[in-house]
């Protein structure tokens, strides 16, 4: 994968009039700090990693979508369960082919994070991590996220493959973090 054309192609799915982010750069998974490094460096449905980290479930906000016959594009952010407090926000495209219809249905609803979807449906998964980027964020994103104009976080490129078929691209940038440490997942 080449995150600069990757990053690209998934921001290119929602082009806003504002830029979401103004820089960014590829950081190796060993050099990428504490507690980011925990939330975006392993195999793990985020829905799960972001839940443990916030000792709460997460609500899913759905805020822009597109069906292109079996391909699905959405802009999400995720929220502490009942709150209006972002914790990440995310580019999905999504191969609906890949999936059963329950489960394809389930996601066409938009209430339940694609991560629980998933993992309720007990669909065979993988995830394979493409790229941890440290983003600046732009106007956009710092609005979404509800962080401060060019404020720094890090999120990640992934490709989740379901029953060994390559279903999900995403983009997941998680909301500024404390330094405590997080669970580590294995």
């Amino acid at each position: 994968m080449n995150p600069h054309d990757e990053l690209q192609s998934l921001i290119d799915l929602f082009p806003d009039g504002q830029s979401l982010i103004d820089r960014w750069e590829h950081i190796p998974s060993a050099l990428t700090p504490e507690p980011y490094k925990s939330m975006l460096a392993h195999n793990h449905h985020m829905t799960v990693t972001v839940e443990s980290y916030h000792k709460t479930t997460v609500d899913v906000r759905v805020l822009d979508r597109r069906l292109e016959g079996d391909l699905y594009l959405r802009k999400i952010v995720l929220l502490k369960h009942g709150t209006d407090e972002v914790v990440l926000f995310g580019l999905v495209r999504f191969d609906l082919t890949t999936v059963s219809t329950a489960v394809r249905d389930e996601i066409l609803g938009e209430k339940t994070p694609l991560g629980r979807v998933l993992i309720e449906h007990n669909v065979l998964r993988h995830i394979d991590l493409g790229a941890i980027l440290r983003v600046t964020a732009g106007p956009a994103l710092s609005q979404l996220m509800q962080m401060p104009p060019h404020a720094q976080t890090y999120g990640r490129l992934a490709t989740i493959f379901c029953d060994g078929k390559p279903a999900i691209d995403l983009l997941e940038i998680s909301a500024p973090l404390e330094k405590a440490m997080l669970p580590h997942f294995g």
